[in-house]
């Protein structure tokens, strides 16, 4: 619609920047709104928007908010005698709410609560808003983590409805359903995952043919026997997209009764899967490789740990510290050839991949030690070793053949692609490398062996985390798409996902289409192109919310150690000061601008860099600095260091 001095006036949905700025989306272009143009409307109201004439900037003002979006906001109750205040401004809220009297009266001063918009009138700086419910005491480890679910809107429990369907989803197998499938029960076959895991997704079975063949069963979980389409338990788990893993909790995709029961693959029960058999010869040569539905029982439960040990030590003995019972324990002789030579394969395998041009990212995990109130008394990082790249290995395998069978029959599936590095953001990890003594090729043709090699020579090094998290920060995101343009890292022309259908939806529609193709019925009602753009969306607010989980956990980790001193190295330069990573437990803080003494600092865009005016002293990223700890802000997930000398 038009105004009539030909103004254009459009409806829309308003985003509220961190920056307190609108923004809105109209003919695939961007309009900025100031703070002072925001006549008041909220985040996701629904808005009458006037397109404002300014040379070169997308201007707009919002005239009237059609309707209000109805969510809830997170913030922290400020309670007078007659009135209180929700502190809620962060991220996409510029304003506090008002709170009337009556509202406050089950509700504690410095709780953190939900609040909704009531009204806001002309003449005042606030809305009045209602508290819906507390999330508890701001501060507490529960009440922040509660507070993370809330901002990336990810649910901490499910709802009757489904609660009751899963309930009713039975778990007997059928002599009928065995005849349909392949008997896998009496082959050696084993789990290997976290000492902590409640659900596993895959067993691996082995069984040598003659002494140059041999036959690997790489067995998942068919969550699709029991989560059929368009149902209840279907629908939510499709909306979650995924389980997502905080440091105190895993908040999962499916309800327990299937994810630690039915589908998960325990020791000593019948369980149904899909498996891809893998036939290989004594190099590691793949001969052949076909998908099948089967049924197996897996014969142990093997935690890492307890894998790690007879891998390097080369025995069949598991003593009590590894040991998931807490006893030393001997596996027998087919279990222990069984690991060495799946071990054996796996490197193999690896090797050639690396060599074709994979990226090794050897990416150390962040783990906290948790006390009883779950408050961290311990950080650590957890290298990946030879057990854990053994599941790995096989798994890719899996995903690989199923993307290159599925490309050959078909033309939609969902595809996990990896476009290709950015190339600014490569230069920028070179100028790093060289500083730090290292060497980086980024020619198209070279980045991958080159990169290899940086990640390498870097292990083990102080400034490891840095050039993983940098080399990391360089590649594109992975995401899924029913379009493939194949996974750079990988060095796969196709890839999926088809290992992890407890955790992920988008292993439980690789596996609906894999049997659709097996019984060759072919069903393109699917709607994969909106479903991939979903889940890859789930993934990365996962992402979002375990990184948050763990930058808490760290600051407070760090809460009752101010005023100690520690080495770190630069991980961040910006106008605003300098982020630092303590070298000995790899927490993250800043060191603001304006309190870096000595001198006046002036951000350099082009080498990203702070640069003293007097002194001409720089800090650019890689560089090794002291710091104290001054302040850690448990509520904002933010740690102050002041810099020394």
């Amino acid at each position: 619609m038009k105004s009539k001095n030909n103004n254009d006036l459009i409806k829309s949905i308003i985003k509220i920047e961190p920056s307190g700025k609108g923004v809105i989306e109209y003919n695939n272009e961007y309009y900025k709104i100031d703070r002072k143009k925001i006549n008041k409307a909220l985040d996701k109201d629904f808005v009458l928007i006037k397109i404002l004439k300014r040379k070169k900037k997308n201007k707009a003002e919002v005239i009237k908010i059609i309707e209000r979006s109805n969510q809830k906001y997170l913030g922290i109750l400020e309670k007078g005698n007659k009135y209180g205040f929700v502190l809620t401004k962060n991220k996409n809220i510029y304003t506090d709410f008002f709170i009337e009297k009556h509202n406050l009266n089950k509700y504690q001063n410095e709780e953190k609560v939900l609040v909704k918009f009531k009204y806001w009138n002309n003449n005042e700086e606030s809305p009045t808003g209602e508290i819906t419910e507390t999330i508890g005491k701001s501060g507490e480890t529960n009440t922040e983590i509660h507070a993370i679910l809330y901002e990336y809107g990810l649910p901490y429990k499910f709802e009757k409805e489904i609660l009751k369907e899963a309930s009713n989803v039975k778990g007997d197998i059928s002599k009928k359903e065995i005849k349909k499938r392949k008997d896998y029960r009496e082959k050696t076959t084993f789990t290997i995952d976290p000492r902590d895991a409640k659900d596993f997704d895959d067993a691996i079975s082995f069984e040598k043919i003659d002494n140059n063949i041999f036959e690997i069963g790489i067995h998942i979980a068919d969550v699709t026997h029991y989560v059929k389409p368009n149902t209840v338990l279907d629908k939510e788990a499709r909306n979650r997209g995924n389980s997502t893993y905080l440091v105190d909790r895993v908040i999962p995709m499916l309800p327990e009764k299937l994810s630690n029961n039915l589908c998960s693959l325990r020791p000593n029960e019948n369980k149904l899967c899909f498996s891809f058999i893998v036939i290989l010869n004594q190099k590691g040569k793949i001969i052949k490789g076909k998908f099948e539905k089967t049924i197996i029982n897996s014969n142990y439960r093997f935690a890492y740990e307890e894998i790690q040990e007879i891998i390097e030590n080369k025995t069949k003995k598991v003593s009590k510290k590894s040991s998931l019972t807490g006893k030393e324990y001997e596996v027998n002789e087919k279990v222990y050839e069984a690991i060495i030579s799946l071990n054996k394969f796996a490197k193999k395998l690896r090797k050639k991949r690396i060599k074709k041009g994979a990226i090794n990212f050897d990416k150390q995990e962040l783990k906290f030690i948790l006390d009883k109130s779950n408050k961290p008394i311990n950080v650590f990082f957890k290298e990946s070793k030879e057990s854990h790249k053994l599941i790995e290995e096989y798994m890719l395998i899996a995903n690989k053949y199923l993307g290159e069978l599925i490309k050959k029959t078909r033309r939609e599936f969902v595809y996990r692609v990896h476009d290709k590095p950015d190339k600014e953001k490569l230069e920028n990890l070179k100028i790093i490398a060289e500083k730090l003594g290292y060497n980086l090729n980024t020619e198209n043709s070279k980045v991958g062996k080159s990169l290899n090699m940086l990640l390498k020579k870097t292990k083990g090094k102080k400034e490891q985390n840095l050039i993983d998290k940098l080399a990391l920060r360089s590649m594109s995101k992975a995401e899924y798409s029913n379009k493939n343009i194949g996974h750079y890292g990988l060095c796969f022309e196709s890839y999926t996902h088809f290992t992890s259908p407890i955790r992920r939806y988008s292993d439980i529609l690789t596996h609906r289409i894999l049997e659709q193709e097996i019984n060759k019925k072919h069903n393109h009602k699917n709607n994969l192109e909106n479903i991939c753009k979903h889940i890859s969306k789930t993934e990365q607010t996962s992402v979002k919310a375990e990184r948050a989980s763990n930058k808490f956990m760290q600051v407070l980790y760090m809460n009752d150690k101010i005023g100690n001193r520690y080495k770190g190295i630069i991980s961040g330069v910006t106008e605003r000061g300098i982020y630092v990573e303590i070298i000995e437990n790899k927490c993250e803080g800043m060191i603001n601008v304006k309190n870096m003494i000595g001198d006046y600092y002036v951000y350099e865009d082009k080498t990203h860099s702070l640069i003293g005016e007097r002194t001409k002293r720089r800090f650019r990223l890689g560089d090794f600095v002291y710091i104290r700890v001054k302040k850690a802000n448990v509520l904002k997930r933010h740690l102050d260091f002041q810099l020394l000398k």
